[in-house]
């Protein structure tokens, strides 16, 4: 099987989001072949360079999201007239009213497969998107009768800053990577998030027939509904429409959606994703360094709770200190270590002021249990003293707590349960899912609830224990690495077995190889819920050229 991979700001890169989990993913499926195609986040990531690949990546294409310089393609006449056409009728889906939302769902598909025809036919639309034309094309959207509020309010800066955003998440349809030696080669494409990063396989399903996987560990969608709060409610409200009818026609077009826990799941069921396409595959994660911990659970200290992870605001460590003052008026023993570095500069003014809120909370005393320095409140990072792995901070903890206010999949919540540690979470994000009842949720914000389930666990070691053990099976059930890549394969080999033949096959002669495609997976019926593909499409040589 040849899978086309499409990233952003990942794999194939050095320390690329969400790059790890890509990399397993490859090396764990060696009877298939992977070409990549890459879109990468800034200039520094692609001066860092790759991660070693495996010989199973046959192919890697690259290109940047963050900068795209000009084309030079001058458009004739009749190609203006049809990109101002496709760009007008894009941009007036934009402006619709919500309600009008299948009219304009299709409108908006029209439009976008209309421009990746027109830059397939005419060598990009750099320039084009950059035009005055199109910001006049959307400003007639925004005046025309029967468009939203929020978009006839939009003023000239508005539309300008649209246009920009539109133009930088359009690129992909200029890249050359829509030919027959290239997606159109692939049997299968796997986008590794939603967005602009499936937008090459929306094209390839869209001129080839290859069928289209979309897996969100986050959605894009969301993230975008938070972003720009400081926009003016005409461009939030644009771009808002922008992305939830791409996120929308994704959704329709491809074969199986694969979202990352149940949270982001119903997001996607949100913004129209079919409940029959869906499929949670939850993150591999490595268990191998946390095996020996897991499997001494005495090596735990009784009166220590452990934190670990990046500072920064969204992870509370304020209502944390505060539930930790309450915890010692119950348990005086009771130590805190919180383990992690800093996210950025905003986290590192939030470790100082959480810092200066330990030393006003637990003040050295020169009398009593605890000596001057000796303070009950430790702030550590990885690779200090003992401090190696993440498995070295989960060692020592009788409990691991969790104090987010905002979180996606809990990573660090579940390497405390490959270790069997028993832990005490905040009510967000996916950690209900996580821990499937093998810890205490309390709800975020809520110092002194978390206080008393940090309490009720630290008196009962048999609870802990059990809950310990509860969870490090779960993970071990759940989230192994084996375990993502069984799930991912099994949908390949459904998706391509409902897919038609594109291409013949051929033996090892070159010859083509009888009987391979029988005649019913090319005529359209209940048996293969697909249309029939046309004979062009079927016409597709097999690529054989591969670059590392």
């Amino acid at each position: 099987m040849r899978i086309g991979l499409l990233t952003e700001g990942g794999y194939p890169y050095l320390g690329g989001e969400g790059g790890l989990w890509c990399d397993r993913l490859v090396r764990g499926l060696d009877g298939d072949e992977f070409d990549v195609y890459a879109f990468s986040s800034d200039e520094a990531q692609e001066d860092a360079g790759w991660v070693p690949l495996p010989p199973q990546v046959a192919r890697v294409r690259t290109a940047p999201l963050w900068t795209a310089e000009d084309d030079g393609v001058v458009h004739g006449r009749r190609a203006r007239r049809l990109f101002s056409e496709h760009y007008g009728e894009l941009a007036a889906a934009l402006c619709a009213p919500p309600d009008a939302s299948t009219t304009e769902a299709d409108r908006f598909a029209t439009a976008l497969l209309g421009l990746a025809g027109l830059a397939r036919d005419q060598g990009g639309l750099v320039a084009a998107l950059r035009s005055e034309t199109a910001v006049r094309a959307l400003e007639r959207a925004c005046r025309a009768p029967g468009a939203r509020r929020t978009a006839r309010e939009a003023r000239v800066p508005d539309l300008l800053a649209v246009a920009a955003h539109v133009e930088r998440a359009l690129r992909p349809l200029s890249l050359d990577w829509y030919e027959k030696d290239g997606l159109g080669a692939v049997d299968l494409c796997h986008a590794t998030a939603g967005g602009v990063t499936a937008l090459p396989g929306l094209l390839a399903h869209h001129f080839f027939g290859v069928p289209l996987l979309v897996t969100e560990y986050g959605v894009r969608l969301r993230t975008h509904y938070l972003a720009r709060p400081d926009s003016s409610p005409a461009v939030r409200s644009l771009l808002a429409a922008f992305h939830r009818r791409l996120a929308a026609e994704t959704y329709r077009r491809a074969a199986f959606i694969t979202p990352g826990n149940t949270h982001a799941r119903r997001w996607q069921e949100r913004c129209g994703a079919d409940r029959a396409k869906l499929r949670t595959v939850y993150p591999g994660m490595d268990a191998t360094p946390f095996a020996e911990v897991g499997e001494s659970p005495q090596s735990a200290d009784p009166h220590t709770l452990v934190w670990a992870g990046r500072v920064e605001p969204a992870k509370d460590l304020v209502s944390l200190l505060h539930a930790f003052a309450e915890i010692r008026t119950q348990e005086p023993k009771t130590r805190l270590r919180i383990i992690g570095g800093p996210a950025g500069p905003e986290g590192a003014a939030y470790l100082g002021h959480c810092k200066a809120l330990a030393a006003h909370l637990f003040p050295d005393e020169a009398d009593g249990p605890h000596a001057v320095g000796d303070n009950p409140v430790s702030f550590e990072e990885l690779g200090g003293p003992g401090l190696r792995t993440s498995a070295d901070a989960y060692a020592g903890a009788a409990v691991t707590v969790m104090s987010s206010v905002v979180e996606g999949f809990p990573v660090g919540l579940i390497e405390a349960m490959f270790c069997g540690r028993a832990t005490v979470s905040t009510d967000v994000g996916a950690v209900v899912e996580a821990i499937g009842g093998t810890g205490l949720v309390v709800p975020p914000r809520n110092p002194r609830a978390l206080a008393e389930a940090c309490v009720s666990l630290l008196r009962d070691p048999e609870r802990r224990t059990r809950l310990g053990a509860a969870a490090r099976a779960r993970a071990l059930e759940l989230f192994t690495v084996d375990q993502n890549i069984s799930a991912f394969h099994g949908l390949y080999l459904e998706t391509v077995a409902r897919t038609p033949v594109r291409r013949p096959l051929l033996d090892d002669t070159g010859a083509p190889l009888p009987f391979a495609a029988p005649a019913e997976a090319h005529l359209p019926g209940h048996w293969t819920g697909l249309r029939a593909v046309p004979t062009w499409a079927m016409d597709t040589p097999v690529a054989t050229e591969t670059t590392r």
